[in-house]
């Protein structure tokens, strides 16, 4: 892959995560796909570009890059392609807007690329959800959208606390309690203490009853 973090592929060019640039990296080329490896880990799928001379870029793909240099942002062919897709949404350009102001462009950049980076780990809905509730409460901080966006996420997936309603049996069993199952019942008599209670009402013999002098 080239410097620019980019495989040359029929004529046309697909980006690859920065951090391979200068790797050789193994293409394969399917009827409506293109699936790059780093040896035998996928590391980027775009769909396959028909025309002759295209460029099909990933934004999450410069992230990394962009953090160092965060004034290729505006106007990146990889950031018009995201919003082409749908990836970059007018809550996303709202919500940099207004970090930009707040901060000034290259940390207001900065922080949106710690927004975007969300989107490794979590949905883009969740996301652009916590990205929604940042803003119109004002926060314009990474942290508060991660918090928003988790918030998102557990209310589309709750967890029950406590036991469930109809819990089902244990599978385990205790040897122990298998073992005493095949045994018979034991009908032998209880041990009896009879002749230990006969000695507790005879006190211990003196030394005088024992011969031996005082």
């Amino acid at each position: 892959m080239d410097r620019y973090g980019q495989v040359s592929v029929r004529t046309n060019r697909y980006s690859v995560p920065v951090r391979l640039i200068g790797r050789r990296v193994r293409v394969l080329l399917h009827a409506s796909e293109v699936v790059i490896y780093d040896g035998r880990v996928e590391v980027a799928r775009h769909e396959r570009l028909v025309a002759k001379g295209a460029v099909r870029l990933e934004r999450d793909h410069y992230l990394e890059a962009l953090v160092r240099k965060p004034g290729a942002l505006p106007g990146a062919t990889a950031l018009e392609q995201a919003r082409a897709a749908g990836k970059s949404t007018p809550v996303h350009d709202a919500w940099w807007e207004a970090v930009r102001k707040a901060h000034g462009d290259a940390e207001g950049t900065r922080a949106l690329i710690d927004v975007l980076l969300l989107h490794r780990h979590m949905t883009h809905d969740h996301v652009a959800v916590g990205i929604a509730a940042a803003l119109k409460a004002g926060a314009l901080t990474a942290d508060v959208v991660a918090l928003e966006a988790r918030k998102a996420a557990d209310a589309d997936h709750p967890t029950a606390d406590g036991p469930p309603d109809d819990p089902q049996p244990s599978p385990v069993a205790s040897l122990t309690v298998r073992r005493l199952a095949r045994l018979p019942a034991d009908t032998r008599p209880l041990p009896s203490l009879a002749a230990y209670d006969a000695l507790l009402r005879h006190p211990p013999p003196t030394a005088r009853q024992k011969g031996e002098q005082p």
